[in-house]
């Protein structure tokens, strides 16, 4: 087998692989804003939430050398040069870090109680068109990360695409799974939102020029997740029973 495509394909699954983790956040992140809307409109969302990720991936990676052009400096505040690049993490990072401290804050306090059907009918309305320009701001972020990781890790841009596309479909098929389960258990969703938080302050660090490994922050996310999963299952089998005492 020709060398070339060999080198080819071990940075098509090694990309691919690298995409479908990048994507977690992005699939955590849809499955919490459509969480509030009826069941019938969620897995819409949820579709169309990542089909634009996909589209907007591919764009950007066709568009790469206006890509590329985002790292140069565009000003500089106390000592320190800004690229759109920059500017673009530090507003997807602020907003991950508003949003989830919005939705914990909501999960504590209480959802409210359901009002009337004809008043909530028109919120959905007007709740799923604020979803969709949600998803579009986190998918922009997210895209731009993922076009910048692709572009450092393969050279051809057909595996670029391929990888986004696979890791796409990847995540169209765990999509449900993952919100229904998250949605199921309030206690992961509130470690959900902490991630997100997690990830919002990172990005910002980012945007500042402050480089953090993302090997560190996903492995505090699956620490914490095993504690979360360990603690489900203990609470699922009961407490234990007191000793007996003669």
């Amino acid at each position: 087998m020709d060398a070339a495509l060999v080198d080819a394909l071990i940075a098509l699954f090694t990309l691919t692989a690298m995409e479908i983790v990048l994507g977690i956040d992005n699939v955590i992140f849809i499955a919490i804003l459509v969480a509030p809307m009826p069941e019938a409109q969620r897995e819409r969302l949820r579709r169309i939430g990542l089909v634009l990720a996909l589209v907007m991936r591919i764009g950007l990676l066709m568009a790469i050398e206006w890509i590329m052009s985002l790292t140069e400096p565009v000003f500089t505040i106390a000592g320190n040069e800004l690229s759109g690049r920059d500017l673009i993490l530090l507003a997807g990072g602020a907003f991950l870090i508003a949003k989830s401290t919005h939705e914990i804050h909501n999960k504590i306090k209480g959802d409210g109680l359901p009002g009337d059907p004809a008043e909530a009918a028109k919120k959905s309305a007007k709740g799923a068109a604020s979803v969709l320009a949600q998803i579009i701001l986190v998918d922009v972020v997210f895209s731009l990360d993922s076009v910048i990781t692709a572009v450092g890790m393969a050279d051809q841009i057909w595996v670029m695409v391929v990888a986004m596309i696979v890791s796409t479909i990847v995540m169209l098929i765990s999509a449900r799974p993952i919100g229904d389960f998250v949605e199921r258990h309030p206690t992961l969703k509130i470690l959900a939102l902490s991630f997100l938080i997690l990830i919002g302050v990172m990005l910002v660090a980012e945007g500042l020029g402050q480089h953090v490994s993302k090997g560190y922050i996903y492995f505090a996310m699956a620490f914490s997740l095993v504690v979360e999963v360990i603690n489900m299952r203990m609470r699922k089998g009961g407490a234990p029973k007191a000793p007996k005492t003669f």
